[in-house]
């Protein structure tokens, strides 16, 4: 996966409005570095047109020669290299220039009058000059009337501000990145309950998840509360559907089985079997299924398998199914147990193990459940056991258990396809203290 691709809802929200805050600074300082320098060059400006025309009132113009009276300006403009110049220059070429500027030279255009321009130019001494040149005319003659000063201090003044500024909103932008995860995780914990909802729902059952949630997730939980009961809804139907059809059944195919029994003609003999031992299939198949479905009828859907409580009540459920046969069932279960699968799978799945247990056993069958992140389902019984012969056949025929021995037909393959489901399997040997068949089942205990 990407380096860029976040799946995390809370990241991308901090990633998104850490983004959004840094451009909103940076945005910030941009503005106001360009607000900043055209406000104080404003100002400078504003200053320079007010020199200009006190230059304007303080030129004399005779037909031979201009100059400006001394006591009428500002006494910077007298000072070398002060900061502060100017240029006055007709459209004859005559010019007159401050005593500030020595002998430095400014390029300065000429502009007609009412014409302003303003703009930067090198000084002398490595200054940088902001310069307002605006045309005038003054006894029938134009002049072109040019006033500098000197940005440096201002531009120095303007970037330790600046440096200031970027420094307060990068301690601003940490305080508020931290406000934000703060708040996005605060607001992310009220999602919690749900989470620890969802999971009791899993393990100990439930037909809904309450309402009471953000408004953002209210939908997506009302949909899931809609999906549980519709899930729910078709569970039962199922089973019950199940249930009847295998009833339904029961009755005419005892029927038959007694007709076919009946016959004894030796020309229907044959055939007659034959099809009484079909009868006498489908009749176990329907038994079977009966089996299942008072099994599968325990579990709620989407719930945990408790071992500590719900194996007690599964075996009670298949003694009452053998309840012809004196069987006594140890349980071994580890104390700190914790819940594993989808109870109603287990359910069928460990219910098929003691049912074929229950069949072969002569007195005494072990279940032994153990295990955290893998979970090991161990059933034993004390009969006759299997040859390795048919050991073998058990294990190679995999999802075709129903050929196998009878007896270790259905039941084995049911199983085996639940824990396959699971991302386990099984594996078929001889119990060492028992000394019947013994069946290991190996799950994801995720």
């Amino acid at each position: 996966m990407s380096a860029f691709q976040v799946n995390s809802l809370e990241k991308r929200l901090h990633l998104g409005l850490a983004l959004s805050l840094v451009l909103l600074m940076l945005v910030l300082w941009l503005m106001g570095s360009r607000f900043l320098q055209s406000m104080t060059e404003d100002f400078i400006a504003s200053r320079l047109e007010h020199d200009a025309e006190a230059l304007l009132g303080s030129l004399m113009i005779t037909p031979h020669k201009f100059k400006i009276r001394p006591a009428r300006i500002n006494q910077v403009y007298l000072q070398p290299f002060s900061g502060h110049y100017f240029v006055i220059r007709t459209q004859q070429g005559r010019e007159t220039v401050s005593r500030s500027l020595w002998d430095f030279k400014l390029e300065i255009p000429q502009l007609t009058t009412g014409e302003q321009r303003r703009f930067h130019l090198d000084g002398p001494n490595g200054q940088k000059l902001l310069v307002r040149a605006s045309g005038f005319s003054k006894q029938g003659i134009e002049l072109t009337i040019a006033v500098a000063e000197d940005v440096t201090p201002i531009a120095q003044q303007r970037g330790e501000f600046l440096l200031n500024f970027a420094l307060l909103s990068l301690v601003g932008l940490a305080l508020l990145l931290f406000l934000q995860h703060w708040v996005v995780r605060r607001s992310f914990r009220r999602l919690e309950p749900l989470r620890q909802e969802i999971k009791q729902l899993a393990e100990t059952g439930g037909q809904k998840i309450s309402e009471d949630v953000p408004t953002e997730i209210r939908p997506l939980v009302q949909e899931v509360n809609h999906l549980l009961t519709l899930l729910t809804q078709r569970n039962e139907r199922s089973r019950n559907a199940l249930g009847n059809l295998a009833h339904a059944l029961k009755g005419p195919l005892n029927l038959l089985i007694r007709f076919f029994d009946r016959l004894s003609a030796q020309e229907e003999q044959g055939e007659g079997e034959q099809s009484a031992a079909q009868a006498r299939r489908i009749q176990l198949l329907i038994e079977r299924e009966l089996k299942r479905a008072r099994m599968a009828g325990m579990g709620a859907p989407s719930q945990r398998f408790d071992p500590q409580q719900d194996l007690s009540d599964l075996v009670a459920v298949v003694k009452q199914i053998h309840q012809d046969r004196d069987i006594e069932v140890e349980q071994q279960i580890e104390e700190e147990q914790t819940l594993f699968g989808d109870r109603e799978d287990m359910f069928e799945l460990i219910g098929n193990l003691l049912d074929n247990a229950f069949k072969w056993a002569t007195g005494q069958i072990r279940i032994t459940i153990a295990g955290d992140s893998m979970i090991r389902i161990l059933v034993e019984d004390d009969g006759e056991g299997l040859s390795d012969q048919q050991l073998s056949a058990l294990a190679q025929r995999g999802s075709r258990l129903d050929e196998s021995v009878e007896g270790h037909g259905l039941g084995l393959s049911i199983a085996m396809d639940i824990a396959k489901l699971y991302g386990g399997g099984i594996e078929f040997d001889r119990s060492p203290d028992l000394g019947g068949l013994r069946v290991t089942v190996s799950i994801s205990g995720q």
